[in-house]
């Protein structure tokens, strides 16, 4: 099979656990783009996040954020723009909450809205610069949002996530990004929902795919693709969803990059 196009997760998968890509990473990519593979990273992270990585690795591409909620094309044009809905919103800024225990996080275009700033926000975007904003969240009730996600120790993110999944079955998705971390989107919106209208646009099928990542939400697009790999620092819960799937080096380890050494033979 000729692959013709390498998807990659960012955090956990192409970023090394201190949120930064290594010199051996960006040569390997930049020898897979000389034998003319277009390379995607489809992340979690919002869009002016994530453009600081694309630029660093000097990407000519598509780029998927905030878990397929936004998307731009090779040109930087805006191609996907979905929202969770004015009723979702309220629903789940109206849920009695212990704030101690979750912290809320909000994404909407360009902003990054937070109630108070915990240990470690400011670390995880050191590299890029991208910046939260402290907001009331009662203001951000009765409108529509990118993606909404709360950070917690792992014992309580599993509770809300099956409370949230029961709660809002029939209107959004919900998923978790790694264990301390849960994500909410307009229904039915994951990377894959974003990477299907991509492909459709470049011609390209899903089993000429490659697909990197290391959480539940790159789940649907590692399934999809002709070859998905889950890096050996993934959640063990995408691994044993996917026991076909063959693990890879850690994220510290540049998994990614000696994986496409040996697939494109570089």
């Amino acid at each position: 099979m000729r692959y013709k196009l390498v998807v990659c997760d960012m955090d956990g998968t192409l970023l090394s656990s201190n949120h930064t890509v290594s010199d051996y990473t960006k040569e390997i990519i930049k020898k897979v783009k000389e034998k003319n593979i277009k390379i995607i990273i489809a992340t979690g992270r919002p869009y002016t996040d994530a453009k600081f990585f694309k630029n660093q690795l000097e990407l000519d591409s598509y780029l998927v954020t905030s878990n397929g909620a936004n998307a731009h094309d090779e040109n930087d044009k805006q191609i996907i723009d979905e929202y969770i809905s004015k009723n979702t919103v309220n629903k789940v800024l109206s849920m009695n909450i212990d704030k101690e225990k979750y912290h809320r996080n909000i994404y909407l275009k360009e902003n990054w809205f937070v109630e108070r700033e915990i240990e470690g926000l400011v670390e995880f975007h050191k590299e890029s610069g991208y910046r939260f904003q402290i907001y009331d969240f009662e203001k951000l009730k009765n409108k529509e949002v990118n993606k909404i996600f709360f950070l917690a120790e792992k014992e309580h993110i599993s509770f809300l996530e099956n409370k949230l999944k029961k709660d809002l079955e029939d209107e959004a998705s919900v998923t978790i990004s790694s264990e301390f971390c849960l994500e909410i989107m307009k229904q039915n919106i994951s990377k894959k929902s974003a990477l299907d209208k991509i492909l459709k646009d470049l011609k390209i099928d899903w089993s000429e795919v490659i697909a990197f990542g290391d959480g539940m939400n790159d789940f649907e697009m590692i399934s999809k693709a002709g070859k998905g790999y889950i890096m050996s620092n993934g959640r063990e819960r995408l691994k044993k969803k996917l026991p076909h799937v063959e693990i890879i080096g850690s994220c510290d380890e540049d998994g990614v990059a000696k994986k496409l050494k040996e697939v494109f033979k570089l």
